[in-house]
């Protein structure tokens, strides 16, 4: 099945997809020929597992934002509220070796190495439109897998209704930690038929390359229905639960975060509107981009709440 856009995406917006493409397979062969004799084997092994990484069936076709956007303008506050001062502060987190703990509801529980993960869940790229609940957006090439491969493994029982997520808890090198912009560590959660949907995604890398520290390494979730603050970054443990989980931002501001957090121009944040978003990288003369409801992934996910108010469950 094939990820079908709805029609009225602006035209400026249509990614010339195999322009794309063809960018990066021109990059790859002029690194190949220019890098490979500084390039030591373990690093160039690893270069090419993420340069001939396929395109996945959910992918969409949209333009894709420059690079230097996605890696230098980031909201993670463990390290500051500064967008740009993530990029240097965490460099000095260490993302290798890495392990997940996952805990709760499920028959399969422990420590697991990300190593081991990512060997039984085969890595595809996908296109995705990225949206802030600050009311700017961008489109990320993703690499990662489905998330529900990766629950699936773990076997959670009938009782798990939630699956809760916890990002690294180090204070040491992550000095917004230390202070009290949010509740530490970060946590975030999904119901588990939101967790288990095919758009759903644990990313670990992006533009054929591993995740940059300031965006999340060596592993967090996609989840591109919802507002960015959903997709928690630097994952450490997975948890199965009955209950909704208490996350972050909802513990924060319940009246300005909710827990579902899907892209809804109707739900103006108490702050500003949700109905129009910047487009980031775009020229100061590009018109703001009116919203999308789901975030343009309506006709895939809207099912799963046909059944709520979605102005009272925001």
């Amino acid at each position: 099945m094939l990820f079908k856009m709805k029609k009225d995406i602006l035209t400026g917006e249509i990614t010339d997809k195999l322009v794309f493409q063809n960018r990066r397979k021109i990059i790859k062969a002029v690194t190949a020929t220019a890098m490979a004799s500084f390039i030591p084997a373990s690093m160039s092994a690893q270069i090419k597992k993420y340069a001939e990484i396929p395109l996945g069936p959910y992918s969409a076709s949209l333009q894709v934002t420059d690079i230097e956007y996605v890696k230098n303008y980031t909201n993670y506050y463990e390290f500051t509220t500064n967008k740009n001062d993530s990029t240097i502060l965490s460099k000095a987190l260490k993302t290798s070796p890495w392990s997940v703990t996952v805990e709760g509801e499920a028959e399969k529980t422990g420590v697991f190495n990300l190593e081991d993960i990512l060997k039984t869940n085969p890595l595809e790229q996908r296109i995705y439109r990225f949206r802030c609940v600050e009311a700017w957006s961008m489109v990320v090439p993703w690499i990662g897998f489905p998330l529900a491969n990766m629950l699936k493994q773990f076997k959670p029982t009938s009782k798990a209704k939630y699956v809760e997520f916890t990002t690294i808890y180090n204070p040491n090198v992550m000095p917004g930690q230390r202070g009290t912009a949010l509740e530490w560590p970060y946590l975030e959660g999904l119901r588990m038929d939101e967790a288990m949907h095919p758009l759903s995604l644990m990313a670990t890398g992006m533009y054929d390359d591993e995740l940059a520290n300031q965006n999340g390494a060596p592993l967090r979730l996609v989840v591109p229905w919802k507002y960015g603050f959903k997709s928690i970054k630097a994952i450490v443990k997975i948890r199965f639960s009955e209950t909704m989980p208490a996350t972050a931002w909802n513990k924060a501001g319940p009246n300005e975060y909710g827990f579902y957090a899907n892209v809804n121009p109707e739900v103006p944040h108490p702050r500003w509107s949700q109905s129009r978003e910047r487009i980031l990288g775009a020229s100061i003369f590009t018109p703001k981009r009116n919203t999308e409801k789901f975030n343009g992934y309506g006709a895939q996910v809207a099912s799963l709440y046909s059944a709520m108010d979605l102005k009272k469950y925001f």
